[in-house]
């Protein structure tokens, strides 16, 4: 028999209560609560018996009542398809370089890809009254775009800045970034490149159509190799074998990320073929793995930090109640020869 005094292995501890924080000082609660609110609101002496008191009980505030009661949270929602992928750890980065200066929390929150999850996830970010919100599709259900109508906060979406934005976009030009690395490849004399694309989001199906453009541009045949799997390194090595089985003279590969390229790469160098004397590699984004590897890969790099602090600024313009200064902006991108072309 379980004695009394057990706490269920399930069972919250009890935090500590303004209250408790109060008793302790021996003042009121109200006065702790003017001092949360704003420590210069209660005297020098109060306010460190008031701070002691706070860091010896371990007090958390609730911030709960103050969301329900306010109409800001000083809170960013920011939802992203992927937390593990460092395309996207970059534009976090980004992000918070800016908001967490200017007062602000980010909220963070991932889909995986699924305009289902995206729904609830951003059902859920505006549950919790954030001010603005930071999304990286471009492609919304109805339910999406009417929740974010009516909450009337200021929207940034990124990654893209061809799709028309809700209100605004900050981004690349996917399709035009394909086109010039495959052009780039075509004209160090590789005609036989097959692309490797995964997941099939917008941004992906954006870069196919760029690929498949410059081939078709330049007489020759494209050939595209797809699943809506996650990329991988794995599946980088399982494309190669593919692409050697359906076109055996493959001379180039072109991969809708580093991860693909990079496995195919290595796949390269353990059956012995040259990187690039036989096939060429190119990858997308310019990951710094890509940048101490041997031989270097071969990359677009794209400014992801730097989208995600501009669509910080941005959005922290619009919480001070300036307008859309610019409804898409186009962020340069680099072909990055590496040695593997």
């Amino acid at each position: 028999m379980k004695s009394a005094d057990k706490k269920s292995p399930t069972m919250k501890n009890k935090r500590p209560t303004l209250q408790d924080v109060a008793d302790l000082v021996g003042v009121t609660k109200m006065t702790v609560s003017r001092f949360l609110r704003n420590p210069d609101q209660v005297s020098v002496p109060l306010q460190t018996k008031i701070a002691d008191a706070l860091e010896d009980l371990g007090y958390i505030p609730n911030r709960a009542p103050d969301i329900l009661s306010k109409s800001k949270s000083h809170a960013i929602g920011v939802l992203l398809p992927s937390l593990t992928n460092q395309v996207f750890a970059e534009v976090i980065r980004g992000i918070e370089s800016v908001v967490e200066p200017a007062g602000y929390q980010t909220m963070l929150a991932h889909y995986g890809y699924s305009k289902e999850a995206e729904e609830a996830r951003i059902a859920t970010l505006l549950s919790y009254n954030v001010d603005g919100l930071i999304i990286s599709e471009s492609y919304h259900t109805e339910r999406v775009r009417k929740m974010l109508a009516v909450a009337g906060i200021p929207v940034i979406e990124i990654m893209d800045s061809v799709s028309p934005p809700i209100e605004q976009a900050i981004g690349i030009d996917n399709e035009a970034a394909a086109y010039a690395m495959t052009d780039f490849m075509i004209k160090r004399d590789r005609k036989k490149i097959v692309y490797f694309a995964a997941r099939m989001d917008q941004r992906t199906l954006f870069k196919i159509k760029g690929y498949e453009t410059a081939m078709l541009d330049n007489g020759l045949t494209p050939l595209c190799l797809k699943t809506n799997s996650a990329s991988s390194f794995t599946l980088g090595a399982t494309f190669l074998h593919d692409a050697l089985q359906q076109q055996p003279d493959t001379d180039g590969i072109f991969c809708t990320n580093d991860d693909l390229a990079i496995g195919a790469l290595y796949a390269c160098q353990k059956a012995g073929i040259k990187v690039p004397q036989d096939i060429s590699i190119a990858g997308f984004h310019g990951h710094d793995i890509s940048r101490a590897m041997v031989p270097l890969l071969a990359t677009v790099i794209t400014p992801r930090e730097e989208m995600g602090r501009l669509a910080a600024e941005h959005l922290l313009s619009r919480l001070q109640g300036n307008p859309v200064s610019q409804k898409i902006i186009d962020l340069p991108f680099k072909i990055e020869a590496g040695e593997s072309i």
